[in-house]
């Protein structure tokens, strides 16, 4: 079984936090009830108990916040077109003014969360929505919930670097992980983090990956997007960076001040940027679901995943995994894993009309 994480990454930090809680414990139960100070909705994911890790960009920290939303699982389908329409409308805005930066699944609920944006620019007003199975949109209200924080040391001071502290972050296996950019030289790292959130990380690990399109390796690469696998029995990390080399990284390999060299497994081409990864099995096989910005959703056939040759030479065009577009999946923006045979997905249309809807996987 796969599981998908949501994490933060030229000149990245990779920031990886790795969490751990007692076997049993509810993971509410180190939150204290207040009101976060967020500055911004970037990156989102579920962890067990209803619990929500919120990416904020702008204020270079990562928020755990129990969102009381723990069940019983809903069930159905969904479709709202227009959300983006009724969002800026109970907001009291136009869509120009609406942003939806991610979109995560409450695996206790089913229900879908969006990360939003209300106005342009670092100084956009950070929104939790919320759908049900029957179309209905609430905000989620940060005042007065659980919650916990930990900010990121030596994040971008400003400009779009700062926009890029986090670019995706996920929780999975008892493990937070958050990727970003840094201020360092080196600017592409993990950094793990104790959950409970204490005042200090456990360390930082350098990541290095050989960028075929490219022709050489960085360390400065943005990851946008990744998800946990397990290959050959080890937990990995299967990212996504810019122009699409597809790099998978030993989960074990993430130790405080290693430097680690990632695999690249495919380079699926250059002129696009990653948006969303979920895997899924089907028919006995694993597949990797990847939104692009340009090169639409490629449904990867996980197959020899773990005995691909590295890519570690200039790359024309396409090398390594085998992959097909899927033209269903047109215009999508976010995607979530729903559950074993569906996922959701944020599609746009060329009006701009967004519909957040469920769909057969692939």
């Amino acid at each position: 079984m796969t599981t998908r994480f949501r994490l933060a990454g030229t000149g990245l930090l990779l920031g990886l936090a790795l969490v751990a809680t007692a076997q049993g414990d509810d993971l509410t139960d180190s939150l204290k009830v207040g009101t976060p100070d967020v500055k911004s909705m970037g990156p989102i994911a579920f962890g067990p108990d209803g619990v929500l890790f919120l990416g904020d960009t702008q204020g270079a920290a990562v928020f755990a916040i129990a969102t009381r939303d723990r069940g019983p699982v809903a069930s159905g389908t969904l479709k709202l077109e227009g959300i983006n329409q009724k969002i800026a409308a109970m907001l009291g805005t136009d869509t120009k003014q609406v942003m939806i930066n991610d979109v995560a699944v409450n695996p206790a609920s089913g229900k879908v969360y969006l990360a939003v944006a209300r106005g342009n620019g670092p100084d956009a007003k950070p929104v939790l929505m919320r759908v049900d199975r029957s179309g209905k949109v609430e905000e989620v209200s940060l005042q007065d919930v659980p919650f916990a924080k930990m900010s990121l040391p030596n994040p971008p001071a400003s400009g779009q670097s700062r926009a890029e502290s986090i670019t995706d972050l996920a929780f999975a296996d008892g493990r937070l992980i958050v990727a970003g950019l840094s201020n360092e030289e080196f600017s592409s790292r993990l950094m793990v983090m104790p959950f409970p959130f204490t005042n200090s990380t456990e360390g930082t690990g350098k990541v290095e990956i050989y960028h075929g399109a490219h022709g050489r390796f960085e360390t400065k690469a943005p990851v946008r997007t990744f998800m946990t696998y397990k290959i050959g029995g080890q937990p990995h990390i299967v990212a996504a960076y810019t122009c699409t080399p597809l790099v998978k990284f030993p989960v074990s390999a993430l130790k405080p001040g290693a430097e680690i060299k990632g695999t690249t497994v495919a380079e699926l081409g250059n002129r696009n940027k990653p948006l969303d990864m979920i895997a899924y099995s089907k028919g006995g096989k694993d597949y990797i679901l990847l939104a692009n910005s340009s090169r639409g959703v490629m449904k990867i056939d996980a197959a020899g995943i773990d005995t691909q040759e590295s890519i570690a030479k200039p790359i024309a065009d396409k090398a390594g995994l085998k992959y097909e577009t899927i033209e269903a999946m047109k215009g999508t923006q976010h995607l979530d894993k729903l559950d074993d045979t569906h996922a959701v997905v944020l599609t746009q249309a060329e009006d701009g009309t967004m519909t957040l809807k469920s769909v057969d996987l692939p």
